[in-house]
């Protein structure tokens, strides 16, 4: 029962002193001492009067089984009072009794167990005359430091006669947190009508309590319990109540029996939860078990952010048991939702775990699922299967697809992706089983394939029937790298190399050099283009995040190209072309300008060293300009160029003509009735978004002298009318042009006006008869472009104009023509 080691006993003056370096208590022995049939009660009064007048001192003094709580144990009595005190690691105390069984403790300090802040106790306590029986009055104040309140807690106990109440109020608060009136009778214990509040939470708690102890035992096996607790809410979705209800039943340290039913709603400050969870609790009460009945269901709806609406979410528990081992049985969810920016969606969970944590015991699972993408204009579906064992979470598989995904200028039809190789994700062991398993290293990768039926782009073109095939690897779902390929034969295959980083993915690709052919599905047929030869490579770099969108940069590069155009062919092109994408914006010739250099076009006219240079933003805007420079073109036997032209623009671009030859002018738009032959030079001030002008005060001049040839045929028809007719053709059948100035205008709607002074000589007749001629022309140019568009549709024009009732109409029929004709011999 109890050891001791160097017992010193001594007197002086009338007083005992008894001095122990160690003594030590066991209190599983004080049940096997035997009572004695005769003996009587043992009264504090009668040991209170045999203590002799002197003091005790333990240097060590320990209790079985609270060995935490030793320490040094003095106790003085000068036959009025007693006085004890303890100065311990985690106990400390001082108390004086009295010959009226009044204890009075001035401080006690404890630490209780798991925690390192003590607790402080003070008070007064009317202790009984036996030992059997409990104090029947007092009042006790403690205090008490928890992380969970921002002050000091408060505790008072008071009672008279078995009854009294329990107060937790927080220091320097007004309203306490918890009021529990409490009433002791015959082996029961209750509390009725407590109530208490929790103002520390996210939204502030309160509710009531009830708690009934009844018929235990001297151990406490047998106690009955019935309790009823309820939780006040209020929140989004206006107040609720959620009331969990005990037994009646038992709580045994070997075995327990107690049924339970958790139900309500509770209203947080943004989603809303109901239950209706019915159960029982069994086992030991050190190591309990909980097993839901049928019909045990939680409920969530509401905005978890603002972001997120849960529509309704759904967790079936019927069958479920839960223990400090884990959880057993089904594991089903139901989650229907909508996200403001990745759309709504429709989630299912079905599976089953045996003693399952996360990161301990054995958890298998089937996921299916719809919902639309709205940021990608589709719709998509899910299916799989996995499992988590330990921390070893595996998708065994994985099917997810999309009708189709529109984003920019792609539109992609019917994706799908699947698991090439399971993905794995071992995650890290948890402290509480370190000891149990090795560590082996963090792991997270597998490969998956996506295929795509077709992906068209807005001009008209598409990309083959495309497989992107991917490797993952890394440490988690938030940290790894990706590589693969893109193929869309025969175009590709494109390198792929990435990496995510839980809120960014990016990456880079490298499109090998291949032929410029395999790339004529990319091109709308209503172009009419067929790519010939050539060769193309380009990189490009990539990344991708929420609220960003797709951002790329890169390079792209054409070499020697060739291709059939609808009327004619292009050769020797050589195209370099860098880049960045953002916000569908693209910011073309991103160091240096874009560059175009084509070395012959064969269409209408044959154009020969072709540049370009284009450098800017597209869409443009003022802060983002789009410039076109070093645009010109060998062409006609002379050359056309323009002067840089910007976006939006400010300022006419000029389009300089210089040594056009209108012979090569006039062989291409094949007119029959008349021909002409030296060269022109020019300027035409270009606009492109004036709200009127395309070409404003453009002149066109001749660069030495030109020569006019009308058809004999035609001329003579035209001759035929009259005098006047015959007069005026004759001085222009043939013409030699010293000077011509002519004057260009052509407004938005397409219509051209010419106003032209030419002064020169008709020398047919072996005499030179000068010719000043004036001539203002209106034409629609788009009417004019569509003829030489066709050809020889030109002539039908010229011929159909000219063929009118009245031959005197020729000249003014659809143009409008002021001629005045001055002859000198």
């Amino acid at each position: 029962m109890a050891q001791a080691n160097n017992i010193r006993l001594s007197k002086s003056r009338d007083r005992w002193v008894l001095a122990i370096d160690s003594l030590a208590v066991d209190t599983a022995c004080l049940s096997n001492i035997p009572d004695s049939v005769d003996s009587k009660p043992l009264t504090l009064a009668s040991i209170q009067k045999a203590l002799p007048s002197g003091s005790v001192t333990i240097k060590q003094f320990s209790v079985t089984p609270w060995q935490r709580y030793a320490g040094t144990l003095n106790l003085d009595n000068d036959g009025t009072f007693q006085h004890i005190s303890q100065q311990g690691d985690r106990l400390k105390f001082n108390a004086v009794l009295d010959n009226q069984q009044q204890l009075t403790m001035s401080s006690l300090q404890l630490i209780p167990p798991g925690s390192e802040i003590p607790l402080s106790l003070s008070g007064k306590v009317t202790l009984p005359a036996t030992f059997n029986q409990l104090p029947q009055a007092g009042e006790l104040h403690a205090e008490m430091q928890t992380r969970q309140v921002p002050n000091p807690l408060d505790i008072t106990l008071q009672w008279q006669k078995m009854q009294g109440v329990i107060t937790l109020t927080e220091k320097g608060a007004t309203e306490p947190l918890a009021t529990l009136p409490w009433q002791l009778q015959d082996k029961a214990l209750q509390i009725t009508e407590g109530q208490w509040r929790w103002p520390y939470a996210v939204q502030p708690l309160a509710g009531g309590i009830s708690l009934t102890l009844s018929d235990w035992s001297d151990t406490f096996d047998q106690t009955q319990i019935a309790a009823r607790l309820n939780v006040l809410t209020k929140g989004h979705n206006g107040k609720g109540n959620v009331v969990l209800t005990l037994g009646p039943g038992k709580i045994g340290l070997l075995s327990s029996d107690l049924a339970f039913q958790l139900t309500g709603q509770a209203n947080l400050q943004s989603t809303s939860l109901s239950a209706s969870l019915p159960g029982n609790l069994s086992g030991s009460v050190l190591n309990p078990e909980l097993a839901l009945r049928s019909g045990a269901l939680l409920r969530a709806w509401g905005k978890p952010s603002p972001e997120l609406t849960l529509q309704d979410a759904r967790w079936p528990l019927a069958g479920v048991k839960v223990s400090a081992s884990g959880v057993s049985g089904p594991l089903q969810a139901i989650v229907k939702a909508r996200d403001s920016y990745w759309g709504a969606f429709d989630l299912h969970l079905n599976g089953k775990s045996q003693k399952f944590w996360p990161d301990q015991g054995k958890w298998d699972f089937n996921y299916w699922g719809n919902g639309k993408l709205p940021p990608l204009a589709g719709r998509w579906d899910m299916s799989g299967k996995g499992h988590w064992h330990d921390n070893l979470i595996t998708l065994t598989s994985l099917s997810t697809g999309f009708n189709r995904l529109h984003y920019g200028l792609i539109d992609v039809d019917a994706p799908r992706l699947t698991l090439e190789k399971p993905l794995t994700w071992r995650r890290p062991v948890s402290p509480r089983y370190q000891d149990q398993r090795p560590a082996l290293p963090l792991q997270f990768g597998g490969a998956i394939k996506l295929v795509a039926k077709k992906i068209a782009l807005e001009n008209g073109g598409y990309l083959p029937p495309a497989q992107l095939q991917l490797q993952l690897s890394g440490t988690d779902p938030g940290n790894f790298n990706l590589s693969g390929m893109l193929d869309a034969k025969p175009i590709g295959p494109i390198r792929l190399h990435g990496r995510w980083d839980g809120e960014r993915l990016r990456g880079e690709g490298w499109w090998p050099k291949q032929p410029l052919a395999v790339f004529q599905p990319l091109l709308t047929p209503e172009l009419g283009i067929k790519l010939r030869e050539g060769s193309f490579y380009a990189q490009t770099a990539f990344s991708m995040a929420r609220g960003q969108g797709f951002i790329a940069g890169g390079h792209w590069v054409v070499k020697n190209g060739g291709m059939w155009l609808p009327d004619g062919d292009l050769s020797g092109m050589d195209f370099s072309l860098s880049y960045r994408l953002k916000n569908q914006v693209w910011k073309l010739g991103v160091k240096e300008p874009v560059m175009l250099r084509i070395r012959e076009v064969n269409n209408l006219a044959k154009m020969e060293n072709v540049t370009a240079d284009l450098q800017g933003s597209y869409p443009w805007s003022e802060a983002s300009p789009l410039t076109l420079s070093n645009l010109g073109v060998d062409i006609l036997g002379g050359h056309v160029s323009l002067s840089v032209l910007r976006m939006p623009q400010h300022d006419a671009a000029v389009l300089k003509l210089d040594k056009i030859s209108l012979s090569e002018l006039f062989t291409v738009l094949k007119p029959k009735q008349l021909a002409m032959s030296g060269s022109v030079d020019g300027e035409l001030p270009l606009y492109v978004n004036n709200p009127r002008w395309i070409i404003r005060n453009g002149w066109i001049k001749n660069d030495g002298w030109l020569t006019l040839r009308l058809d004999p045929q035609f001329a003579d028809a035209m001759a035929s009318g009259n005098i006047a007719n015959r007069l005026v053709i004759e001085w222009i059948r043939y013409m030699e042009i010293r000077q011509m100035l002519a004057k260009i205008n052509l407004d938005n709607l397409g219509e051209l006006t010419l106003a032209s002074h030419v002064v020169g000589a008709n020398t047919s007749e072996k005499q030179d008869r000068e010719v000043i001629l004036n001539y203002t022309h209106q034409e629609n140019i788009y009417q004019l472009w569509r003829s030489l568009r066709f050809g020889d549709n030109l002539q039908d024009w010229l011929q159909q104009q000219i063929s009118l009732s009245h031959p005197s109409d020729a000249i003014s029929s659809r143009a409008k023509k002021d001629t005045d004709l001055r002859t000198t011999q």
